[in-house]
């Protein structure tokens, strides 16, 4: 499995490439802005994107959707509890696709080699998602190197993301941590030096 962080956006939100090595297929995850930067990497490495995943449907992490998915035919997935997600920037909010997939708590999809198992972790918003691939978790906005996602905007809980982090941290193993804006951490590190993990591990 190879990981590719693009940076995007004017607030720097990490879109990750998810490939299979040996078949060049490939998951989109958050494919928040400048579809050209996305669909050049996916040209000019020759990989094949089947499928589309979204960790949550703010704006900055779905603004590049339309135009990744109309280039790729690839399926979106996206927990259906993110239908009036994004409601800053956009004030009709975010609309769920068209013929999208949905994935919840607990689902495991298959792409090509790759294994892909769900759990659902609201706080950030009603329908965030944490996509475990291997020994990776793409987290969205729920987790950060130190810190954690915002509960202020429509849909977001205080309460709910601790619960979530306490779900993330007691996940067993450690883990390889991709978050949603800036750089990747580990489950181990967060456990030791998260402040809001080690209040969710109070609860």
């Amino acid at each position: 499995m190879l990981i590719k962080t693009l940076e995007v956006g004017h607030i720097g939100t990490n879109c990750y490439i998810v490939t299979d090595e040996n078949t060049l297929d490939c998951v989109v995850i958050d494919p928040g802005a400048e579809s050209n930067t996305i669909l050049n990497y996916l040209e000019s490495n020759k990989l094949s994107c089947k499928a589309i995943f979204l960790t949550h449907g703010h704006f900055d992490h779905v603004g590049a959707l339309k135009k990744v998915r109309e280039a790729t035919k690839a399926p979106v997935y996206v927990c259906p509890r993110e239908e009036n997600a994004d409601k800053v920037g956009k004030p009709l909010g975010f609309s769920i696709p068209e013929g999208a997939l949905f994935y919840d708590d607990g689902d495991e999809i298959d792409i090509s080699g790759l294994h892909f198992k769900i759990i659902s972790t609201p706080g950030h918003t009603e329908g965030g998602v944490t996509i475990i691939c291997e020994d990776s978790l793409f987290v969205g906005d729920t987790l950060f190197r130190g810190s954690m996602g915002r509960t202020d905007f429509p849909g977001g809980d205080f309460m709910q993301i601790l619960k979530s982090l306490k779900k993330i941290s007691q996940l067993g193993e450690n883990f390889d941590v991709y978050s949603g804006h800036g750089d990747a951490t580990t489950l181990a590190f967060e456990r030791a030096h998260n402040p809001y993990m080690k209040r969710a591990l109070q609860l």
